[in-house]
């Protein structure tokens, strides 16, 4: 008997990408366009941080609405990138375990004031929606199968208690943790 292939029986990791936004499903109105690709006039469009700075009057008058894709180590400033400009910031996890697009996200939303879409895009895993919520994302780019399935069935996970706030603008309750008491301490 020969046994099913690999391909058959195990189904790719990732086998589509949907966009998860206000709790549901929703349509990606915005085109990814790299950074040789003429801009479409009729489409919201998402450029690179490079093309941004570097033909910003050009990507304005296009007349569309405009997103940046970041990297992970990507800086900004409200001066020189204009940030009032855009409506969405997209800002990649290359693997779950990186926290530096949390960093981004408070950055943005806190210091920079970013009021537009922030857009979790990679290896966005249930688990970590709570925590993006807080930090100030409000859509994410999904490709995990089991997530996506989680978010249809409508199972969002809570979390039980937080230590610091959410992002201005964000639900900022907080639960009281108890005092820890020093190793030395708890030993006697």
């Amino acid at each position: 008997m020969a046994r099913p292939s690999h391909q058959t029986a195990c189904p790719r990791k990732y086998d589509m990408t949907q966009l998860w936004k206000n709790g549901g499903i929703a349509t990606d109105r915005f085109q990814v366009v790299d950074d040789a690709s003429p801009l479409p006039t009729s489409t919201p469009v998402v450029v690179s941080l490079k093309r941004w700075r570097e033909h910003r009057a050009e990507v304005l008058a296009a007349g569309v609405p405009i997103g940046v894709a970041l990297d992970a180590t990507s800086t900004l400033s409200v001066q020189t990138d204009a940030l009032d400009q855009l409506s969405l910031i997209v800002i990649p996890f290359a693997k779950f375990t990186d926290g530096r697009g949390y960093s981004l996200a408070r950055l943005l939303r806190d210091e920079l004031g970013f009021t537009g879409e922030l857009r979790a895009t990679g290896d966005v895993l249930i688990d970590q929606i709570p925590l993006m919520l807080r930090c100030g994302f409000d859509a994410f780019a999904i490709s995990h199968a089991p997530t996506l399935r989680a978010l249809q069935a409508g199972h969002l996970p809570a979390i039980a208690e937080v230590y610091q706030t959410a992002t201005s603008g964000r639900a900022r309750t907080t639960t009281a943790v108890p005092a820890r008491r020093p190793l030395a301490e708890a030993a006697e």
